[in-house]
């Protein structure tokens, strides 16, 4: 039997972890940028069309790992559920 604990695996782990939040961090720091320049008389906050073509590709990308990470801690349960 294959030990799940080792020291490559929780190594990876932690790297992955890591990663995610500079993924977050980034894309969080790039959507700063929308506070700083919103007008009102370009739209509803938040909106798509108050929005200029790269704060709305920060905004899919925020949103788009979101359902990476979902769909990732998924996939983990499943497998944990499958070692059970």
């Amino acid at each position: 039997m294959k030990k799940l604990f080792t020291l490559k695996n929780i190594l990876i782990a932690i790297g992955l972890i890591v990663f995610d939040l500079v993924v977050y961090l980034f894309l969080g720091v790039m959507l700063m940028g929308y506070d700083d320049t919103y007008e009102e008389s370009k739209g509803e906050y938040w909106s798509l069309a108050s929005m200029t073509f790269w704060q709305k590709v920060n905004y899919i990308s925020l949103y788009l790992w979101y359902l990476i990470n979902i769909i990732f801690i998924v996939f983990l349960i499943y497998k944990m559920l499958n070692k059970i």
